[in-house]
């Protein structure tokens, strides 16, 4: 065994850098007291959120004139009585909420400079909005991408759906790791068809990524063309996760490179503003609701910035 072995496997188990069973359990009790719901496993089972679809639920849409083929049982008898002429009531389908995660645990989201890795805020910022779609009485699923691969927790009710996600998220997390920071970026469009694939239509899918697209010209504009077909078939949450070197970069002289160029230094003067990120508004273009979720914020951060409009602060 190597000297190194022991502090690299300790530097990957500090808690800034791994994704844990227990603190992203511990993120129920925040999550769920914000919610303002209390719900009953056996009464929210059949759907506590009303869909577009209209079906033989409970919520009543409009009121209308019988035709041949009505079920007599929705005859509305004031507006008949009143009226003469019999109608019926039409209702909404009352269904599950579902809620896709997707966390990107790529290359690019290996890293920080404060408090903790992107990839580990990511899981925190899934684990808030899993947390509160269980307390809902909905369905969580969780698909990761780490790598070239993926992993996949599918959408299950409850509690039950929240604890396997959070298994996903862990395993997830600790196989990117273990393929190593400098491991090549894969493009982020094979996983986001995946997502696309397995988006509930009309539910939730909350991506939490730093947006960083590798590859070539035609991978990217497939990426953005797969953002937008996410937000076309579900409610799309972008998570946008930035690092305080991004946002507020301490003056010096930097090395720097950029993917497939050459290595070269940068010199961030002080009080210098960094440039302008161009993200967000591409991705609320492309139909999707953007939060911006900085690394070294704490949960209740995290969930003030869910809670502003549009996640703007």
């Amino acid at each position: 065994m190597s000297a190194t072995a022991p502090v690299s496997a300790s530097a990957l188990a500090h808690p800034g850098v791994c994704v844990s069973v227990a603190p992203l359990r511990a993120l129920r009790r925040l999550a769920q007291a914000r919610v303002g719901l209390r719900r009953d496993a056996e009464t929210l089972t059949p759907g506590a959120v009303v869909s577009r679809r209209r079906g033989r639920g409970l919520e009543a849409v409009d009121i209308r004139p019988f035709v041949h083929g009505d079920d007599p049982r929705h005859i509305d008898r004031n507006v008949t009585a009143r009226t003469g002429r019999p109608h019926v009531r039409s209702f909404h389908d009352e269904r599950a909420l579902a809620t896709l995660l997707v966390a990107d645990f790529r290359p690019p989201m290996l890293w920080g400079t404060r408090t903790r890795f992107c990839s580990v805020a990511a899981a925190m910022a899934l684990a808030l909005i899993g947390w509160r779609a269980a307390a809902a009485g909905g369905r969580v699923g969780l698909l990761a991408a780490h790598g070239d691969q993926t992993t996949l927790a599918p959408l299950r009710p409850l509690e039950r759906g929240m604890e396997a996600a959070i298994g996903a998220l862990v395993a997830a997390h600790d196989a990117g790791l273990r393929a190593g920071a400098g491991a090549a970026a894969a493009p982020l469009a094979p996983a986001l068809r995946d997502a696309l694939a397995l988006a509930p239509r009309g539910g939730d899918v909350a991506l939490a990524t730093s947006f960083e697209a590798p590859g070539d010209a035609a991978q990217r504009a497939e990426a953005l063309a797969l953002i937008a077909a996410l937000a076309r078939r579900a409610r799309l949450r972008v998570l946008l996760v930035r690092d305080a070197f991004e946002t507020a970069p301490p003056p010096g002289l930097y090395p720097m490179a950029i993917a497939g160029g050459p290595a070269f230094w940068a010199r961030i003067r002080r009080g210098a503003a960094p440039p302008p990120d161009p993200r967000p508004a591409l991705l609320r273009q492309l139909g999707a609701q953007v939060t911006l979720i900085d690394a070294d914020a704490t949960p209740e951060q995290m969930l003030a910035a869910m809670e502003a409009p549009d996640g703007r602060r």
